[in-house]
């Protein structure tokens, strides 16, 4: 099934190049259907990568989704065009008398500053409030898992000595949890972040369950008992590049920065990356469209 979005966005041609089945919205009108309304915050800097990435996934599900993104009122994006945030995004205050079936909350290059003193947070805090009623279930993502485990649950995080930064193997601990249904035994999930939450702290709330871990790079997939919320500290959605083109930023500022590791061939990053997470990605957004949203969601929104 398609997923809906404006012809003129940008990941409309990137996907339809791709065969991802994209419709626009004027086709979408004309169907007797019902599509999954998804609303999307999108805090990573480079807007239009991040957008093209998460539909690709959502698009590739048997659903049709209807996709709204949305911006904060609170800070003007730097890395996208104000053209592009006024002709496809909308703010808070303009979807909020609304329900959707999903909502992601992306992560943002924030992660070592306190909550607290993140410019936009106490808009990001009235959005994950309006999450507990107003939408079936939400995919948090890297920063955006932290934010909410720590919103919902009071739970920390920790800033590491060095940065994770990789692709990494993850241990399954329900295999039963229908998040993970079609997993392999292990999960290859590409991390870049530089803080982190203890699987102690996870394993004290009763309400939240540890499904994917790692001991190279920690709590990975957790989800709430009532399937409402989803955190994820990696980046299941990244393109084949997307490391890469972090990795080479990283060196061109001076930086210290690692090879990403189980990335390159060889680990040699003269080499091509070598792409290990993209059936799991795929598998996740079905699995979450489909048995956290999709089965939970009322046929008709109010």
């Amino acid at each position: 099934m398609p997923i809906v979005i404006p012809k003129k966005l940008p990941a409309f041609k990137i996907l339809n190049h791709e065969n991802i089945f994209v419709m626009n919205d004027t086709q979408a009108s004309h169907q007797d259907i019902r599509p999954l309304k998804i609303l999307i915050l999108n805090l990573m800097p480079n807007k239009v990568d991040t957008e093209t990435q998460l539909l690709r996934l959502l698009g590739n599900t048997p659903l049709q989704t209807e996709i709204t993104l949305l911006k904060t009122a609170t800070y003007q994006s730097k890395n996208t065009s104000e053209d592009h945030l006024e002709s496809f995004y909308k703010t808070f205050d303009e979807v909020k008398k609304h329900t959707f079936d999903g909502l992601i909350i992306t992560g943002a290059p924030i992660e070592t500053m306190p909550f607290e003193e993140v410019s936009y947070w106490n808009e990001l805090t009235e959005i994950m409030e309006y999450s507990k009623t107003n939408i079936t279930s939400t995919l948090h993502i890297c920063w955006g898992s932290q934010a909410g485990l720590y919103y919902h649950h009071g739970i920390l995080k920790y800033e590491q000595e060095k940065k994770t930064f990789g692709v990494f193997a993850h241990e399954l601990f329900n295999k039963t949890n229908p998040l993970l249904r079609g997993f392999d035994d292990e999960a290859f999930i590409p991390h870049s972040r530089y803080t982190t939450v203890l699987k102690d702290d996870i394993e004290k709330v009763p309400e939240l369950e540890l499904l994917l871990y790692s001991e190279d790079s920690g709590v990975c997939l957790v989800a709430s008992q009532d399937r409402k919320h989803v955190f994820m500290s990696g980046h299941l959605e990244y393109d084949y590049d997307s490391l890469q083109k972090e990795y080479i930023r990283d060196v061109e500022k001076g930086l210290e920065i690692d090879i990403p590791r189980n990335y390159f061939k060889n680990d040699d990053p003269s080499n091509d990356p070598v792409v290990k997470w993209r059936s799991a990605a795929h598998l996740l957004f079905a699995n979450w469209l489909n048995y956290y949203v999709y089965q939970e969601t009322p046929f008709e929104l109010k």
